[in-house]
């Protein structure tokens, strides 16, 4: 028996990642596929000859009995209203991260969901990145001893995506650097930790590097298509620091869309007493033995997250069963999300 599916939203995370996984999914029929401007949905059809559908109108596929689950893959400032419709229309959903730009609202959702007994995943891919999983084993097992301090970076020379364009402008997206990449370096961090629950958080935004648009500098530009520097909006950060204490360690990060340093890096460092580890963002790891001083760094494939992802929400709809993307288990991250943009507007540290 398949699943059918409806996907509503045929941008850039839809077409790098989703439709390339869930076609390759032999129980999955993906019925519609749905994106406002119709141009973009029959691109995905034609890439993919098992789209079944499209259309411009997502209460069109929400309305359709046979549609079981859907992909919420719109930009970030609509999660909420598609999520919610597709709830109370009785489907399981998929949605991009983050969860909402408001951590009440990812709350609501999440009642929702489980009030209607319905599945509700998040798409935070990098809790299915091998490398993650093995962290994350490693700690249970004990190999870091007591993990006291994590240090991530996730900064980029010059690399604002879109400038002027939804990225970059905050009633789309709800932030910049920090909501589009710290999110997903944040939430890997508390999920190695075993559900970290936040006790007190700090932090800075900065919005320097192209304040005026057409002055701005860079080599190239992620999203290049999206961008409107003549006419749009940049009123998102473009650098982002700050310090959180949770009751399973503390964490430091700096993250940076740009800045006039060519190699900042993106890397998460794990401090433990007994051994300590740094996982280079989306690759392997080498792991420090505490006892032996030796380094390691481990051998292995690493399956397509998307692949991985994609495969468990269609588990969890047939079996019913939570997963480690379930939005209950995501919440403590947009709690975080949320905090940390607060205290940056409030120039204060915050407790929980």
């Amino acid at each position: 028996m398949k699943t059918v599916i409806g996907i509503i939203g045929c941008g850039r995370i839809a077409n790098i990642a989703h439709f390339p996984a869930l076609s390759q999914l032999e129980d999955v029929r993906i019925k519609y596929a749905c994106d406002l401007i119709e141009e973009k949905a029959q691109k995905m059809k034609d890439m993919y000859p098992c789209v079944e559908n499209i259309t411009t109108d997502y209460h069109e596929l929400l309305a359709d009995p046979e549609v079981q689950a859907v992909y919420v893959l719109t930009p970030n400032y609509a999660h909420y209203t598609v999520t919610m419709d597709a709830l109370r229309a009785g489907k399981h959903v998929f949605c991009e991260k983050p969860i909402t730009v408001n951590y009440e609202l990812s709350c609501e959702m999440a009642k929702e969901a489980n009030e209607r007994g319905l599945m509700l995943n998040i798409g935070v891919c990098n809790r299915y990145h091998k490398s993650v999983e093995m962290l994350e084993q490693m700690n249970r097992e004990g190999k870091f001893g007591k993990i006291y301090h994590v240090y991530c970076s996730f900064r980029a020379f010059r690399s604002i995506p879109g400038l002027g364009g939804p990225f970059t402008t905050k009633a789309q997206s709800g932030g910049g650097v920090l909501i589009d990449w710290g999110v997903h370096f944040l939430d890997l961090i508390l999920y190695i930790l075993g559900g970290a629950k936040l006790e007190t958080v700090t932090c800075d935004t900065y919005s320097e590097m192209a304040k005026d648009m057409k002055q701005y500098n860079a080599p190239d530009m992620w999203a290049r298509d999206t961008a409107d520097i003549e006419h749009g909006t940049n009123d998102v950060e473009d650098m982002v620091t700050g310090y959180i204490r949770t009751d399973k360690g503390s964490i430091s990060f700096n993250g940076s869309w740009a800045e006039n340093i060519k190699d900042g890096g993106k890397f998460i460092d794990f401090l433990g007493d007994k051994g300590g580890a740094r996982l280079d963002y989306c690759g392997h790891f080498s792991f420090y033995d505490g006892s032996t001083l030796e380094e390691s760094r481990p051998e292995y494939d690493i399956p397509n997250m998307y692949r991985c992802e994609d495969r468990a929400f269609i588990d969890s709809v047939v079996s019913g069963e939570k997963t480690r993307s379930h939005i209950d288990n995501i919440l403590e991250s947009a709690r975080l999300l949320d905090a940390l943009y607060r205290s940056a507007e409030k120039s204060e540290e915050l407790k929980f």
